[in-house]
């Protein structure tokens, strides 16, 4: 409260000097949301009253408010969460209070911001600051940044400071449980066409960058086994990329390399990590086509050596998969593999012509997506005579840059057909198949890896111009079926396997009201006990920039992944309200 009472204090002396004239240039804007969930007893779904028993409410929400006035900005976000290990959130958010503020001068050329700082370097393959909100990650960097444009088409930052962490302090008192080490680093990026006067209307498009982040961390000695090891202070990584553009092609990459950094993570090993990124695309009226592939090699990036989670990230692995948005696929979501993944992804996009035999008076949209993530291939290395691969103290492994791994991590074939069929009916199809190895992606030893087909159908029909009625229809086949002999001792692993059906109505009066009712029944789940309807409704109301919803039934167990970073949601039965507005 202190905080918030300097910046209040701050602003009416403000008013007070500038009247009138400083309240009409001044902008205030924010948001807020609020999340409430009321959980019972269901036994069911094995949800017994004494897992409720003290566990029956659940509440998060934030608000966050921005002031502008000309090149000053400044923020501040209040956070309040009340968990319960129903919700699925690490326990260390539970708290409230302002964990988010900050100040920031930018006229243009130059810009500082002190405070909590959100930003990302490139892709984020060495530094990447941000929050998402549904998995309760937040690692904004409190510190300082610097941004200097010296000239059109250049821009430089730097930035410093110590990561956030749950509701952990930021000082040099902190238990050695929530230390973190401090993050500096430098970015630069050259825009050619902004700066190159005989490239301003050139029909070539070029931009590089570079950066370079590390990390300090106060030495410490940690026994490992039997050895006593001794570890980093500073842990540099550096990347740099490129995006060229030329009439209807794009090509783009960016490689990051980092020091060897032995963590928990990495199981103590001093290799260096790196990372590649590529994409090369063509796009024209009606077709579009994307290729990307990525490396990535130990590049586990923590400012603490000892964290176990998607804690205190530094950087970011981004995902090249599809992102589902469906019940049944999306209970099957890929989390990217920071010691080590070989991805590529293509995607084709084409719209057959109206007026045609295929594509109709309103034209065919079709679409393509094949992803595959392998790991990557790991030779033994020699110790003290004897071959061995990942062992505490040592480099660890060897790698070739372009041997690919014999086993596959993810795979995902779909095409997709959305068609307008008149004013009136839309109609969306779509069938995927999907490889998912549950013992890696979900840490589950010895889980069956999951090898799936699934179908998918939504209708979409408009009443008039306010009323629509949209039926969605889904099935998965499952590699194991209700017949499959499987091993007891594994049995929670198989909550969300066999085959599912699913369905979703939903009725809207746009633009203000709606309503749905859902299900997914699990019936062709291998152990009997977990064939279970998931059946759910809502009923939401939207005005200008407020939306209210309501629903109620029963979730199934399943990842929540936003970006390739996910967290598990356990199975529950209950009612939850969500409000959000903004202004």
């Amino acid at each position: 409260m202190k905080k918030l009472s300097l910046l209040i204090v701050f602003l009416l002396g403000i008013t007070a000097v500038y009247g009138q004239d400083f309240l009409k240039k001044s902008k205030v804007s924010g948001n807020f949301q609020m999340d409430g969930n009321y959980y019972w007893a269901d036994k069911g779904i094995g949800i017994t009253e004494e897992d409720i028993n003290g566990n029956e409410f659940g509440a998060y929400g934030f608000g966050k408010i921005q002031y502008q006035l000309g090149d000053f900005t400044a923020g501040m976000r209040f956070e309040a969460y009340q968990v319960t290990p129903m919700s699925g959130f690490d326990m260390r958010v539970d708290g409230m209070g302002i964990a988010n503020y900050f100040a920031t001068y930018d006229d243009g050329t130059i810009g500082v911001t002190v405070g909590d700082i959100y930003d990302q370097f490139g892709n984020g393959l060495v530094f990447r600051s941000y929050e998402e909100w549904t998995l309760g990650f937040d690692n904004a960097l409190r510190g300082i940044r610097a941004v200097f444009r010296p000239w059109n088409g250049v821009t430089i930052k730097g930035l410093y400071g110590k990561q956030r962490f749950y509701w952990a302090g930021y000082g040099n008192d902190v238990p050695a449980s929530e230390e973190r080490g401090l993050v500096r680093g430098v970015d630069g990026e050259w825009d050619l066409n902004q700066s190159i006067s005989s490239m301003n209307d050139s029909k070539l498009h070029a931009t590089l960058g570079a950066s370079f982040v590390s990390k300090y961390e106060a030495d410490q000695s940690l026994v490992v086994g039997q050895d006593e090891l001794i570890m980093p202070q500073n842990v540099a990584s550096y990347a740099g990329r490129f995006n060229l553009g030329y009439g209807r092609f794009a090509l783009s990459a960016e490689y990051a390399r980092k020091i060897n950094d032995p963590s928990f993570f990495n199981n103590f090993i001093y290799r260096d990590g790196q990372e590649l990124l590529a994409s090369l695309s063509y796009s024209q009226k009606g077709l579009g086509m994307v290729l990307q592939v990525k490396r990535v090699d130990n590049m586990s990036f923590k400012s603490n050596r000892l964290a176990t989670q998607n804690d205190l990230d530094i950087n970011f692995i981004p995902p090249l998969n599809y992102t589902h948005t469906h019940s049944l696929p999306s209970m099957f979501s890929y989390a990217t593999q920071p010691l080590g993944e070989m991805g590529v992804q293509f995607q084709v996009n084409y719209t057959i012509p109206k007026n045609t035999a295929l594509g109709g008076k309103y034209g065919t949209k079709l679409a393509f997506n094949y992803s595959q993530v392998n790991d990557i291939k790991r030779d033994s290395i020699m110790v003290d005579g004897v071959k061995m691969i990942n062992q505490p103290g040592t480099k660890g492994y060897n790698s070739n840059f372009f041997a690919i791994g014999d086993r596959m991590f993810y795979r995902d074939l779909n095409f997709e057909i959305e068609k307008k069929i008149n004013a009136k009916w839309h109609l969306t199809l779509m069938y995927i198949n999907l490889y998912y190895d549950m013992e890696t992606i979900e840490n589950h030893p010895g889980a069956e890896a999951v090898n799936a087909n699934f179908a998918f159908g939504e209708v979409i029909y408009k009443i008039n111009r306010k009323n629509s009625i949209r039926l969605e229809l889904q099935h998965m086949w499952d590699n194991v079926g209700p017949n499959e002999t499987i091993d007891m001792t594994h049995a929670d692993y198989y909550k969300k396997r066999g085959n599912w059906f699913a369905f979703l109505l939903e009725y809207t009066i746009a633009p203000k009201w709606f309503i749905s009712v859902a299900d997914k029944y699990n019936y062709g789940n291998p152990i009997a006990d977990n064939r279970d309807h998931y059946i759910t409704g809502s009923f939401g109301y939207i005005k200008d920039q407020t939306r209210i919803a309501i629903s109620g039934g029963r979730q199934s167990e399943g990842l929540v992944c936003v970006g390739g970073v996910c967290r598990t949601v356990p199975a529950s039965s209950g009612i939850s309200l969500t409000i959000t507005t903004s202004f």
